[in-house]
C-alpha cells in the first residue's frame, strides 16, 4: 500500500469534498404525453370487464344459520383446511358459510368427499350463469 505525502492527502480529500457536493438526485420533471385513445380503449375494457360474471366457480356449503355458528364454523374450517378460502354470506334469513372457489365440478367433488368427513350437512353450489 502507498503512503500518500500530506499536500497529495489534502488535494485529494478536497476534491472528493467537491465532487460530492456537485452529486444531485432527480430532481427534473416528467411530463408523460398520452394518446388521447388510450383512455378510450382503458374505459372499453372496464365495461367489458363489468359485464363478465366472476360468480363462474363451484363453491361448498358447509353451514347455514346463526351468525355466531357460522363466523366459529368458519373460523374451524380455515383452522383444519387453510389453503381452501372461505367466506360468510347473509340469505335471509340465514347465514350461509361457503367454501372453496373450484374452477372445475371435479376439483369440486375432490375437496368435497374431504370436507364431508368433518362436516355432515354440505354440498356442492353451482355457478349461476
Amino acid at each position: 500500500m502507498r503512503i500518500l505525502t500530506p499536500s497529495k492527502q489534502i488535494l485529494l480529500s478536497l476534491s472528493m469534498f467537491a465532487l460530492t457536493c456537485n452529486i444531485n438526485a432527480q430532481d427534473q420533471n416528467i411530463t408523460l404525453n398520452q394518446d388521447p385513445k388510450f383512455e378510450q380503449i382503458l374505459n372499453d375494457k372496464r365495461k367489458i370487464n363489468t359485464s363478465i360474471s366472476t360468480n363462474e366457480t363451484y363453491r361448498i356449503q358447509i353451514f347455514s344459520g346463526k351468525s355466531e355458528e357460522a363466523k366459529k364454523t368458519l373460523s374451524s374450517f380455515k383452522k383444519e383446511f387453510n389453503p381452501i378460502d372461505g367466506t360468510i354470506i347473509f340469505n335471509t334469513p340465514n347465514y350461509k358459510v361457503l367454501v372453496g372457489n373450484f374452477k372445475t365440478r371435479i376439483e369440486a367433488e375432490r375437496n368435497l368427499a374431504e370436507i364431508k368427513k368433518k362436516y355432515t350437512s354440505v354440498f356442492l353450489v353451482k355457478p349461476s350463469k
